[in-house]
């Protein structure tokens, strides 16, 4: 399997946008933060995480794509299991069958609430410090906030077992860690 440092540096050779770099390491921290509370291997989900938007700057005009050549990108760098993930979600664009395993609902569901919390964390004064469940679930209630974010997405952490409240903990937890990195830190 490839290895963080290179998955890394591949994501870099590939996506140039600050704003896309940050979505992908967010990604990651989330994606390893559920790893650990479901008992998954870490590297494997956090890598994952990482690189399931390596192709967005090529196919973000040509939806049908992504996740295709992400696949195609990674073969033989991770496992079936890692491709079938990146590759199923984005199956309502590309075409793929809809998520089937916990692998690939938490990718799903992952990477979509990193769009939430760091919309809700670039409205507060000190940023992602001190965000909570509470204040995301109201959030997720206003359609016209981070309107592009899919709620129904985020929803699906209850097929992985979570319920929507400690999904959003984790998810902030998990970004928070990482604050400094993707500018969500207080001032």
């Amino acid at each position: 399997m490839i290895t963080r440092d290179e998955a890394f540096a591949l994501l870099k050779e590939h996506n140039s946008e600050t704003s896309l770099i940050n979505h992908a390491l967010e990604s990651e921290a989330v994606m390893r933060g559920l790893a650990r509370k479901l008992g998954k291997d870490e590297e494997l989900w956090g890598i994952t995480g990482l690189l399931h938007d390596l192709d967005y700057a090529v196919t973000k005009e040509l939806h049908d794509r992504h996740g295709l050549d992400t696949v195609a990108l990674l073969e033989g760098k991770l496992p079936v299991e890692a491709l079938d993930a990146i590759r199923r979600h984005a199956g309502e664009m590309n075409g793929a069958e809809d998520p089937q395993t916990d692998f690939d609902f938490a990718l799903r569901c992952g990477e979509t609430v990193t769009g939430m919390v760091h919309a809700g964390a670039l409205v507060r004064p000190t940023k992602i410090d001190g965000m909570n469940p509470k204040s995301l679930k109201k959030k997720m209630k206003d359609k016209a906030f981070a309107a592009s974010v899919n709620r129904d997405c985020i929803r699906e952490c209850d097929k992985i077992g979570l319920e929507l409240g400690e999904f959003l903990q984790i998810a902030i937890d998990s970004v928070s860690g990482i604050a400094d990195q993707v500018g969500l830190a207080a001032d």
